[in-house]
């Protein structure tokens, strides 16, 4: 199951859940998007033809990230590019991530193990503006929305 999370036509990450995969090959960004992200569920004996991929110049305007959650279950917040707070939600194992736009924060609820890849390469504190922010939370201090 695919969660894209919207700031009204604007795509701020693309959440896609634990749940068997459909046969066959699916990407589920735009072919123009800097961070692709898909899925591959081939059968036995089914073979990919060796390749290498060409170099191609590319130009990256916003640093994204795609985020494994291995076990444990994280809270994602959600913030628009004027750093306003807008939803939350619950990741558990089997969950991946891709952040593409806005801002966004973590609360570990459980012990996690997180895989990240983003792009690089890496310029340090120059990558990411820092901003404090209440951590939101439903009535009963749980997540918002799972």
């Amino acid at each position: 199951m695919i969660e894209r999370i919207m700031c009204g036509e604007l795509e701020l990450a693309l959440i896609l859940r634990a749940a068997p995969p459909e046969p066959g090959i699916r990407f589920f960004t735009t072919p123009d998007a800097t961070l692709q992200l898909g899925s591959m569920l081939r059968p036995k004996g089914y073979n990919v033809v060796p390749h290498v991929h060409l170099p191609a110049v590319r130009q990256v305007t916003y640093t994204q990230e795609v985020l494994f959650i291995r076990s444990g279950r994280v809270q994602v917040d959600f913030f628009d590019e004027e750093r306003r707070y807008l939803e939350s939600r619950e990741l558990g194992a089997g969950d991946v991530i891709l952040l593409a736009r806005g801002g966004h924060g973590f609360r570990m609820l459980e012990a996690s193990e997180i895989v990240e890849v983003k792009q690089g390469p890496y310029v340090g504190e120059q990558d990411k503006h820092r901003f404090e922010h209440p951590q939101p939370a439903a009535a009963d201090g749980g997540p918002v929305k799972k």
